[in-house]
Formats: structure tokens, sequence, C-alpha cells
């Protein structure tokens, strides 16, 4: 097993080795964390072009090792033309499609946050240029990127399916099929959309002539976005929700984040027992499961668009609450379970700088390929997050203009009562929650170090990206024992690989209290660990 990686003036983790270096260079020149990762951020969307891209929403939760927490909320809301009507005229009943230009309904966020991150780095001092922050982002767009067997496979998987989509084949494909791993993968077009971005500022995305010819590409690919709808967007700046446990103080991300959900499963898995002995021991896999069931529960009835909830965010993480759903877990036997959960593709980093300063930033287009829509200018590829909306009227997450769709994104931070801070995230949908709650209990609970934390065999319940079953899925290496414990106490078992990114590719950066920075990263992934 790896041992964790060592810093002492910065540290970061990164699906994506790549985008890893892109954020250190900035620490190195003296850059604060939100700078490295907006630089992060921007490299990972042209590197890891299956899994993000600047067509796609952003979360980032910020702090230190004391102090006020911040939150960036870069989600975007769905176009004022669509509505349940409006989609009902178009031939469309039953659910949203999954990919076209009818799936690109909602704005893409994430490029605000970087603009918004970039403005609070200047109330830390910070004096990078967002010119400089792009710079390695733009380079590897031009001249080209290595393609990953991740990439390659991604888009092998999805060719069948999408190669008809508007600018998909001619962004994506070589000849006709999947670039091969270890080739070159060139992005001209997306290298001169960063450079506007560059030169003019985020907001010429959403205000300027950027924003513009993206209305004009959208509406050629049948996207009801206008470029009203993305002058009315903006990055919020928002506060974390928190939750105390016995040895942490917890944040992330509010709604319609289901950050919330993260929160509650660890704040049941507090109030249960026996299940602390064994990082990979079927008690803690049944509890963790167990609690995920009560959280995902209570968050399918009442998480979306805040504007559009009926409970605050924080009554979910009430006392009473978590001690009532603890109650009804059966220590020995599994709840019944069956139900759809949502896949996702997304990318999870972290930064801790020299200071302290930590930034915990998640950015996805949802699906592989988001839409599968290229616009044919800019390069950009949209999200479809906005097929998460449901086309029935009394669904909480149901279909209205200008509304926010739930998110199963959530950027984590703890800070931990013998002064450690920590933060840990994961890409996979559904899966998110589980990961972090896998990671933060081997650290926390069990004492093991991030890279041990995260190499460790892991599981899923339910589905995330490329996956259609709705099982409880365990990496074969767990203990024979375990499986064998948990298809005794009744849950639907299925194996993966021994090493499955089906399971998340995974992170956690720690601060200790006199300064040493520890970090791991996932081998599931193309990650790194880069510190200095």
């Amino acid at each position: 097993m790896t041992h964790s990686f060592l810093g002492r003036r910065g540290i970061v983790v990164a699906p994506h080795s790549l985008a890893s270096e892109a954020a250190l260079r900035v620490l190195r020149e003296g850059g604060n964390a939100l700078e490295a990762m907006i630089a992060a951020a921007a490299a990972i969307a042209v590197v890891y072009p299956h899994m993000n891209s600047i067509g796609g929403d952003g979360f980032w939760v910020i702090g230190g090792p004391s102090g006020p927490l911040a939150g960036i909320d870069a989600s975007g809301a769905s176009a004022a033309a669509a509505t349940r009507e409006q989609y009902a005229q178009r031939g469309v009943s039953g659910s949203i499609p999954f990919r076209g230009g009818i799936a690109a309904l909602t704005v893409a966020g994430t490029v605000s946050g970087w603009g918004a991150a970039h403005a609070l780095s200047r109330e830390w001092g910070g004096t990078l240029p967002l010119s400089r922050l792009l710079e390695d982002a733009i380079w590897y767009a031009r001249e080209g990127i290595p393609v990953t067997h991740s990439q390659h496979a991604a888009t092998a998987a999805k060719r069948d399916e999408l190669v008809a989509i508007p600018g998909f084949a001619e962004t994506f494909l070589v000849d006709g099929a999947a670039p091969t791993a270890f080739s070159r993968f060139l992005q001209p077009r997306l290298a001169a959309t960063l450079s506007r971005i560059a030169e003019h500022g985020t907001e010429d995305f959403y205000r300027g002539a950027l924003a513009k010819q993206l209305a004009a590409e959208l509406a050629a690919i049948g996207s009801p976005l206008t470029a009203a709808d993305l002058a009315a967007h903006q990055a919020r700046r928002i506060d974390p929700l928190t939750l105390a446990i016995p040895g942490a103080t917890l944040a992330n991300m509010t709604p319609p984040s289901q950050g919330v959900v993260s929160l509650m499963i660890l704040g049941i898995m507090q109030r249960l027992k026996g299940w602390d002995a064994d990082p990979t021991g079927a008690a803690f896999v049944h509890a963790q499961v167990e609690a995920t069931k009560q959280a995902f529960a209570l968050r399918d009835r009442h998480v979306t668009d805040p504007a559009f909830m009926t409970i605050a965010p924080p009554d979910l993480l009430r006392d009473e609450l978590l001690d009532q759903l603890a109650a009804q877990i059966d220590p020995q036997r599994a709840a019944p379970w069956g139900k759809r959960t949502d896949p996702g593709d997304t990318v999870w980093m972290g930064v801790i700088d020299g200071e302290g300063r930590a930034v915990s930033f998640i950015q996805s287009i949802y699906h592989e390929f988001g839409a599968g829509v290229v616009l044919a200018e800019s390069g950009v590829n949209w999200q479809n997050r906005g097929c998460s909306f449901s086309l029935d009227p009394s669904h909480i997450n149901r279909l209205e203009p200008g509304k926010r769709p739930f998110h199963t994104l959530n950027p984590a931070l703890a800070r931990l009562a013998d002064g450690r801070l920590m933060v840990y995230g994961t890409m996979g949908g559904d899966g998110q929650p589980q990961t972090q709650a896998t990671v933060f209990n081997r650290i926390q609970r069990f004492g093991l170090e991030p890279q041990a934390a995260i190499e460790l065999p892991r599981w899923l319940l339910g589905r995330t990206w490329g996956m259609s079953s709705d099982s409880l899925k365990l990496e074969a290496r767990f203990p024979v024992s375990t499986i064998d414990a948990l298809r005794a106490m009744g849950h639907d078992v299925e194996l993966l690989a021994d090493w499955d990114e089906s399971v998340g590719h995974a992170g956690a950066l720690i601060r200790q209290p006199d300064g040493l920075l520890i970090g791991g990263f996932d081998p599931r992934s193309n990650g790194s660990v880069a510190a200095f």
C-alpha cells in the first residue's frame, strides 16, 4: 500500500496529475489556495474532458483551521423557456431526454464560480491575474493532452449513443472511433474560448461577446437557453451547512447540492454502535449502507432548489431527526432497497496552501460528456444536469423556469477536534456521500492515513456513471467473510473488479496543527497528490 504524500508549503490532490501540477505551479509562484484551485479547475476541464467541462457547474467549500467558512454555489438554473408545457409540445413525455440540445436546458455555472473565487482570492491578498491561472489549461487544449485509459474507455462505451449528437463526433472521435490511450488529443476551439475568458474575464461567458456567441450556438442545437438566461446567472456566495459530531465539525454545500445528505449519513453513523472495529468489516459497511438508505429517503422528498423547498435544510440535521433515523436501523438486517439512484460524471479536487487555507471543489457535467453536444465555434461541451428535472408537477424536483436542479455534487471539509483540517471528496453521483463517509470514517474513526483510507476496497449502493443496477456493489478485494456476512444480512451484493473506478475517484488532504500537510489520491483515477 502506498504511503500518504507530504508537504509543508502547499498540497493539491486531483483525479488527473496535470491538474494537480497546474495548481502546484500557482502555489510555488506564491498563489493562494483559491488561485491554485482556479488553475486546477480550468486544467481538469481540458485534460479530463469526458468527466467535466467549462459547460458544467461547480461548488466550492472554503475554510481554514479556524474562523468563518465560505462557499460558492456556481450552479445554473433552467431556461426561462424550459417549461413542462414546452417539453410536452416538443413531444417529450415521461422524462427529459439525457442527450442532445433538448437536454442542455440549464446555464453552465462553473466559469462564474472561477470568477467569484478569483474575487475572493483578492481578499486574501492574491495578485495573480486570471490569464496566468488559465495558462496551463489553454496550453493543454491548444497543444494536446495524452488520452487516458479512462477517456478512451468512456468514449468507446458512449460512441454509439452519442455519435449523432451535434458536435460529439467532430470533437471526441478520431476517424469515427474513440481516440486510443496515450495518443494526443487536441481541443483548439476550447483553447480559443479559454483564451477569450483569460483576456476578458469570466463575465464574458455570461454577459459579453462570448455570451452572445454561446447563445447563438445553443439555439442552433435546439437548446431552450438564451442570452437572457446567461445574463441572469450569478455565482452565489453562501455559508456552508455544518454539523458537529463527536471529534469533528463537518461542513458541506447547501441545496440544491446533496451536501446535507453527506452530513446526515455521518450524523446517523455517530449514533450507531459496534461498527468501528474493522475498516473493511461487514459491520462498518452495513451501518453506513443503512444510514445511506435513511438519508436518501429524506433527500428524495425534500432536497431541491432551496427556493422551492418546504423545509429549511438545517432542519434535516436536527438531533431529534437524526436520532429517529438511527433508531430505525437494524444492526443485523438490511432494510428493503431497489430504488433507482443517480449516476454522475464529475471531478473533485482539494488544495491547502501554506497559510492553512483550504478549498474543497467539485465540477461536473452530470453524465459522461453531459448532453453530448459540443458547441460549434466555442468547442464547449454542455451539461445535461437539467435532465434530472421531473415532468411530474407533484415532484419536488419538478421542472420550473429559472429553477436550479437537484445536484449530487457536494464538496466536503472537516475541522477535527485534535486541530487537524481536512478536505475530502469524490466524483460519482449518488456514490459521492457514500465514499465521503467511508474516507472520513476511515481517517477519523479508524485512524488511517489518507492514502490507506482511499486505497482500501470500497463499495457503492445503487448506481453511478456507467452502471445500470441498484445493488450493493463491493470491490472484489473485500474479505470473503465480509461479503458473506453482508449477504447473510440480506444485502443484494454484486462484486466489482478489484480496483473499480465506479466507486469513485476519491481524494483527501489534511493539515496538521503543526502545519505539516498530508494527502492521498485515488489509484482508481489518473490522479496524483502534488506538494512542496
